[in-house]
């Protein structure tokens, strides 16, 4: 607009009627009569230095004080202090921390605790007692503040519940107990076997981890602070926990265990997992998953001939087990080269 208000100040020069030319290119007068003042180009602002500033020499001096064999460890505070007591005074101890950090030699001088980067557990089973998962939960016991703790040990490919103890306590030589006598009666041998875990007292303790060298398992455990580093327990838990007959609370630890004795029993030969491809958990750790998928077969193949009419999609199929079980599965690799997703490209086949 400016620009404009300039060229018909030019113009009206020569034409003369100055409100005339306005009012047919729709612009104020004002705006107008603005632009024919001569514009005086702007000096630069002059750095302004306050008269009690220290002089770069004195700057230096500081700093070399404070940088010094005698100064070097200690605070601008502690010198300003030491120097005054022997007499000398260069400057204030904010001028002392303002020097510093001109010069970029403040920071951190405590020794502050740096958390480690833990490594994302990545667990593979594509066969049962390759990988087991095992946590312990609270049951409410009979008065309040009063627990019950349920230890249970699962087989992440199955999702075979291959041990569980219920007990007063949290303990590591009971943790060892059941690792120990689950370990043995399922026949695993040596370096087979991964045992994860979260990071909780008896997992971490000393005698388990003697325990897992001594058996040749490998142990894994959970990131801190990540909560589904450990789903095949946690989703257990709450099967368990959501059950309509499962109790407000427990009675005694006799109540306990009978009712987690017929709850199990149930979770691993009557309760068909959708993980497993509705089969039960004992069907699949004990290697009968595909005769069960042929029978399911055989009686959906009976039905599509009986009513082909009712399968719009085709003859049915039985769900298929899934190959693998993975704990925190690795991300796919990105060709960075390979842009067609991100720029819409289609490819098709040339005939």
């Amino acid at each position: 607009m400016r620009s404009l208000a300039k060229e018909i100040c030019l113009v009206s020069g020569q034409i003369g009627n100055k409100r005339a030319i306005c009012k047919a290119l729709g612009i104020a007068r004002a705006t107008f009569y603005r632009a024919c003042i001569p514009v005086s180009p702007k000096e630069p602002r002059p750095r302004w230095k306050p008269p009690r500033a220290l002089s770069e020499a004195e700057k230096q001096v500081v700093a070399d004080i404070l940088n010094g064999d005698r100064f070097g460890d200690k605070a601008p505070t502690e010198v300003f202090a030491t120097l005054l007591d022997e007499g000398h005074y260069y400057c204030s101890p904010r001028t002392m921390y303002r020097i510093l950090e001109e010069r970029q030699e403040i920071r951190e001088r405590r020794d502050v605790l740096c958390h480690p980067k833990y490594q994302k557990p990545e667990l593979l089973a594509t066969a049962p007692n390759q990988v087991w998962s095992w946590d312990i939960t609270k049951l409410k016991g009979p008065a309040k503040w009063s627990y019950f703790y349920l230890y249970v040990i699962i087989d992440i490919y199955s999702r075979h519940v291959v041990g569980w103890l219920v007990a007063p306590r949290e303990n590591a030589e009971l943790a060892k107990h059941l690792i120990s006598e689950t370990f043995y009666k399922q026949r695993i041998e040596t370096d087979e076997l991964v045992i994860h875990s979260d990071r909780g007292a008896a997992m971490t303790s000393k005698t388990v981890a003697y325990l897992m060298a001594d058996l040749g398992v490998t142990k894994s455990l959970n990131r801190p602070h990540v909560s589904n580093d450990n789903p095949y327990s946690e989703s257990q838990f709450k099967t368990l926990k959501y059950q309509p007959s499962f109790p407000k609370n427990f009675g005694s630890i006799e109540d306990a265990n009978s009712f987690c004795k017929g709850f199990f029993h149930w979770y691993n030969n009557v309760h068909h997992h959708s993980g497993i491809a509705l089969m039960t958990p004992a069907t699949v750790h004990y290697g009968f998953a595909k005769e069960c998928a042929s029978r399911r077969q055989v009686v959906l193949t009976k039905a599509y001939g009986s009513h082909p009419e009712r399968f719009v999609a085709g003859p049915p199929k039985t769900l298929v087990l899934p190959e693998a079980a993975w704990i925190n599965p690795p991300k796919p690799a990105i060709n960075e080269f390979d842009d067609t997703k991100s720029s819409g490209i289609i490819i098709g086949s040339v005939r």
